[in-house]
């Protein structure tokens, strides 16, 4: 795969955006904002901030994908600087330099910041590395501009900089949508705490979180126990029972722990982190996908994260129950406002249309996969 010049050339800034918001593509983490929202500003910025710290002790995605496809980013990352930034800037852990860093940093040939040079000089320009200490408050994105560009936002937006701020996962989202108009139906996802193996999963957007344990080697009844959307260190509670919550494409990984350890741990907002109650570090860890689910049905998220409705408004259903629909095509268009498409993530037939959801049940077509693993 490669994204030609010729190709961005002839997309005018404002098309980015469309394309992006036509594909779904969404935060693959953190807040989960829709991208094109941030996108739409090309014109007012001139710096892309890849957030590439990964600050989660149980997380390997984006440390995978930027190894992985390497050569992928680094040609996405030649067109856009000839296209739409004067520098792109990936800001990862030195402590995952040597062994995830290299291959990108050589497919690029971007210049190197080590954590004691930073910021970054003011007219740097190009593809910049910068590497920081390993904090995990760094994987903030405001704390992180501030850190490899001495930019201190306040209540602003990065836009309002001039800095788009997008982490690895979605970068890769951005460039299958430029490249050949792929929508967002996949997500790559670790399965963590009471579960009797860590797992780091490809899955279908809205697999239910029962699957997710199931392939972790557990039921899915929660007894005295709480399901976690994210993260030890950011993480909220699900509200709903592993059969019913869908992942989102925010979603990176799902926790199963204590009560009570949960109960102790509720932070403002709604926040829980479970950093210290639990030694992250001593497990035996996937640190790639081993395996892709194809769950029975999907509940796919008409919008990424919740917490946003009212500033994100949801996307708006174009299929009915009893529909047949393929695995890419669009089921729900973007709504008024701040809103994204969302597309069937398998072949199927719609089941349910609600206000979170649309569900689709997998065909019991000959040779169906069914609720296996790849």
């Amino acid at each position: 795969m490669a994204v030609t010049q010729d190709k961005l050339e002839g997309i005018e800034l404002p098309e980015f955006a469309v394309t992006l918001q036509n594909a779904g593509v969404a935060g693959a983490g953190g807040a989960g904002f829709p991208a094109y929202a941030k996108w739409k500003h090309l014109d007012r910025v001139h710096s892309l901030l890849v957030n590439h710290q990964e600050s989660e002790p149980n997380y390997y995605i984006d440390k995978w994908l930027g190894r992985e496809h390497a050569e992928m980013f680094a040609t996405l990352f030649d067109a856009l600087l000839d296209r739409a930034f004067d520098r792109i800037v990936i800001g990862a852990k030195a402590k995952d330099r040597e062994e995830w860093m290299l291959d990108l940093e050589r497919e690029t040939g971007g210049v190197v910041y080590t954590s004691d040079e930073l910021p970054i000089d003011e007219d740097a320009s190009g593809i910049i590395f910068a590497y920081t200490e390993d904090r995990y408050e760094y994987g903030m994105e405001n704390v992180l501009l501030r850190l490899v560009a001495d930019e201190v936002i306040g209540t602003d937006l990065p836009v309002d900089h001039g800095w788009i701020v997008q982490n690895t996962e979605t970068m890769y989202n951005v460039y299958r949508a430029l490249e050949n108009g792929e929508p967002t139906i996949s997500k790559y996802i670790h399965v963590d705490g009471a579960v009797p193996a860590h797992r780091f999963l490809k899955v279908p957007v809205g697999t239910p979180a029962a699957d997710l344990l199931a392939a972790a080697g557990r039921e899915s009844d929660l007894n005295d126990e709480v399901l976690l959307d994210g993260g030890p260190g950011w993480c909220f509670e699900a509200h709903t029972s592993p059969a019913e919550f869908g992942v989102r494409k925010r979603t990176n990984c799902v926790l199963v722990m204590d009560v009570d350890i949960v109960d102790a741990n509720r932070l403002g907002g709604d926040r829980i982190s479970v950093l210290d109650p639990h030694d992250w570090s001593d497990e035996n860890h996937e640190i790639e996908p081993t395996a892709t689910l194809s769950p029975d049905r999907v509940l796919v998220p008409r919008i990424t994260n919740p917490a946003f409705e009212g500033v994100v408004t949801p996307s708006e259903p174009i299929v009915e129950p009893g529909a047949t629909v393929r695995a890419g095509e669009m089921i729900a268009r973007p709504g008024d406002g701040i809103s994204i498409a969302q597309h069937a993530s398998i072949d199927g037939e719609v089941t349910a249309v609600t206000d979170q959801h649309i569900v689709i049940k997998r065909r019991n077509d000959p040779g169906a996969r069914g609720n296996k693993i790849e």
